[in-house]
């Protein structure tokens, strides 16, 4: 099991995106890398920042920046949330896009973009679930 937010964890969320045929398929046009932000909150005392590289239906790197190396990237998309959120999108209990529109999940960058690409969400979703993992509490 790997803790959600650490590099363990985002190194098998990599191997399961690049292992599903869904997701190619979904995202076979998708060009665009992330910050997923764990928010501070209960047992998360400073944001924890996951780098997400996407493209064309593969992952291409992801890492886990420090809050105060947060500069090292320039993803064109941020979304953050506290972990309890994204504990919920892991566990299929809210969709990504439903996150996103009601800010449970808040997005920085092009909601248009985004929003053309819902299927591959889901499918990002679909990779997480299959992540064996446990959550900071």
């Amino acid at each position: 099991m790997a803790e959600f937010g650490k590099l363990e964890w985002a190194t098998a969320f990599m191997e399961a995106v690049n292992a599903s045929k869904a997701y190619e398929d979904a995202a076979q046009t998708w060009e665009g890398d992330f910050y997923f932000i764990i928010e501070p909150g209960g047992a998360i005392k400073e944001p924890g920042y996951q780098y997400v590289d996407l493209w064309h239906g593969k992952c291409r790197k992801v890492d886990v920046v420090a809050a105060a190396d947060k500069d090292k990237y320039k993803p064109e998309f941020v979304l953050s949330a506290n972990i309890a959120t994204w504990r919920k999108v892991a566990e299929k209990k809210v969709d990504p896009i439903q996150a996103i529109v009601t800010r449970q999940l808040k997005l920085t960058g092009n909601m248009g973009k985004v929003m053309r690409a819902v299927k591959a969400a889901q499918e990002l979703v679909n990779c997480v679930t299959k992540v064996q993992t446990t959550y900071p509490e």
